[in-house]
């Protein structure tokens, strides 16, 4: 975990850089091509493409409105889809419920350590009795797995196919897109003392390294988790994340061990890989197995 004013992270070596933004989020599968005509030689133009990533969107612009506090289906992360994730646009009260009057935290449009775009992952989607609609989103705060309501005309909407694992007992991570299994590896995960918090989370933040070199690697990917032992680490809250391994780290604990203060500790060119495609806003499960 990396630590101090940069990232509160759990592991004491600062981050040295920042990464400006995310990449693109998923849109899908390409699509295939299918012949508009059944004429020979008849042009191919490209078949639809799929419309899930959209689909969130147009049911709260264009749907009618579900009855007060009953959930939007098909918006919790999963797998085989990946998730939402809502853009912030500008200063937001994250409320403590739809319509609700007791704030809980307050949202930027940029993250406060690495300046990335805020975007947070969509849990659910309900309406309030005025038939406004309503996000609960994972929050960066304590306690792991806080959830606030933002309100969905205040936010862009966006979707990623991907899907990130960590597995405990294991000792892997395994990232998904669209339910396919397309990257995996053992793992370093936190120490008995210091023991990597399961949860349902996402990816918060996305911090360069100043070398590969360095304790945490090229990239620190932090999450909206927390220790669960340590409420204060090197200056920082003690927030977890995914980060690549510089030599020092190498040798402080090889793949498969359990050697961290809580973060997950993955090899340089898998981390590097995640930083280019999974973008802010990833949900990311960690599970004892």
């Amino acid at each position: 975990m990396v630590a101090g004013a940069v990232a509160g992270l759990l592991v004491a070596v600062p981050s040295a850089g920042a990464r400006a933004g995310t990449t693109t989020a998923d849109a899908g599968p390409a699509a295939a091509t299918r012949a508009s005509s059944t004429a020979p030689g008849a042009p191919t133009v490209p078949a639809p493409a799929p419309r899930f990533a959209w689909d969130l969107d147009d049911r709260l612009r264009d749907g009618p409105a579900l009855a007060p506090g009953v959930p939007v289906p098909n918006v919790l992360p999963r797998r085989e889809r990946g998730g939402y994730t809502a853009k912030i646009v500008q200063r937001t009260a994250v409320l403590d419920a739809p319509g609700g009057t007791r704030r809980v935290w307050t949202a930027t449009p940029v993250t406060p350590h690495t300046g990335n775009a805020t975007r947070l992952s969509v849990r659910t989607a309900r309406y309030d009795a005025e038939g406004r609609a309503w996000l609960s989103v994972s929050l960066p705060i304590r306690p792991n797995g806080a959830v606030g309501w933002v309100p969905f005309d205040d936010v862009v909407l966006d979707h990623t196919t991907y899907f990130v694992t960590v597995r405990l007992e294991r000792r892997r991570i395994e990232i998904h897109r669209a339910g396919r299994l397309v990257r995996s590896s053992r793992v370093v995960i936190g120490a008995r003392a210091t023991p990597t918090p399961p949860g349902e989370f996402a990816l918060y933040e996305i911090a360069r390294q100043g070398s590969p070199k360095d304790f945490l690697g090229p990239w620190a990917l932090h999450l909206t988790a927390f220790s669960n032992v340590l409420t204060n680490y090197g200056g920082g809250p003690g927030r977890v994340a995914i980060h690549g391994r510089g030599p020092a780290s190498i040798l402080d604990a090889p793949l498969g061990a359990a050697g961290s203060h809580g973060c997950v500790r993955i090899p340089n060119d898998v981390v590097t890989w995640m930083h280019a495609r999974t973008p802010v806003g990833t949900p990311v499960r960690i599970t004892q197995r």
